[in-house]
């Protein structure tokens, strides 16, 4: 599949905004009190910014912009209405705990805030994910590995971004949680980069066109003399060797300099703010290396009709 950057952006920041917005409410949800009101107001911006951004930029992938709003009457059956449901549903426990936070509120309303904002910042990811899942079509998207990747990597951007902003209660647990968070990504991520090499098509010329008993089928010409729109989003071919470079580069920025940061911080504590500043750069590089490959390495089955490699133009 053809990688679109403003997809891409859109995962990976809307992911990290909610991921940190879940560990705030999980925070509120076990202990609201020692949190300082200005310092949890700045986490909530934080990942109010994020997800909005991320969810302004998905609107840049599509044809018609001004017509996004219609895909809020979908919910019953598309996983893409039921994220912009669950998105916008996710800002009223934002600016509700905001409004709380600059007012003042007891423990209770936090409490009761911060549960749905984690909850609501689950359900979102969940549709974020299930958006790929659901796509037979697409075997790279269509495994079990997807959905608990997608949540793993929200939980090590929100670890990573809320590390940086410090100062609230499970700040100074965070370079634990990191370090957890980065050894789930990168054996998940490995895992499910064997998954789709390994795994056997699920369909192929023979299967598509039942003609498998009288032994392989080619094509005798292309389809078409020159790239269409199927050929130019679906037909994407990423060389193996380039793959191979930037699994590595990945994996060096999800795994290891979060780790390495969040390690050397028990040797330097006094440069907590440079070590949290490393692992919240390097840990989205990474995110959007790792989106980007996600797209990348994907092989839509329509692409079996041109014969699984894009047609040179005329």
């Amino acid at each position: 599949m053809k990688p679109a950057f403003s997809v891409i952006f859109f995962t990976v920041m809307s992911g990290c905004g909610y991921g940190l917005l879940f560990l705030l409410g999980v925070v509120f949800v076990l202990d609201p009190l020692p949190i300082a009101p200005n310092e949890a107001l700045l986490a909530l911006a934080i990942g109010a910014a994020f997800v909005a951004a991320g969810l302004l930029s998905s609107t840049l992938h599509l044809g018609q912009p001004q017509r996004a709003w219609r895909a809020f009457s979908q919910w019953r059956s598309s996983w893409l209405s039921r994220e912009g449901v669950a998105s916008v549903a996710s800002f009223v426990p934002i600016l509700a705990l905001a409004w709380c936070l600059w007012r003042g509120a007891d423990a209770n309303d936090l409490r009761v805030l911060g549960m749905l904002l984690a909850v609501l910042s689950v359900i979102t990811v969940i549709c974020t994910a299930g958006i790929y899942t659901s796509l037979k079509t697409i075997p790279a998207w269509h495994n079990p590995f997807v959905l608990p990747g997608y949540l793993l990597f929200a939980l090590l951007g929100g670890a990573c971004w809320s590390w940086l902003i410090g100062g609230w209660a499970m700040a100074q647990k965070q370079p634990a949680l990191i370090v957890a968070f980065a050894i789930a990504c990168v054996l998940l991520k490995r895992a499910y980069w064997r998954h789709i090499d390994s795994e056997a098509p699920t369909s192929t010329p023979e299967s598509a066109t039942g003609l498998g008993r009288f032994g392989r089928v080619r094509s005798v010409e292309a389809p078409h003399t020159e790239e269409n729109y199927l050929t130019q989003e679906m037909g994407f071919v990423l060389a193996r060797k380039h793959a191979a470079r930037l699994r590595t580069i990945c994996i060096v920025l999800i795994g290891a300099v979060p780790i390495l940061a969040a390690v050397a911080l028990f040797v330097l504590p006094g440069w907590s703010a440079i070590f949290a500043c490393i692992a919240a750069l390097a840990a989205t590089a990474g995110l959007f290396v790792e989106r980007w490959l996600f797209f990348a390495e994907a092989k839509h089955v329509v692409m079996l009709y041109y014969g699984g490699v894009r047609p040179q133009s005329a």
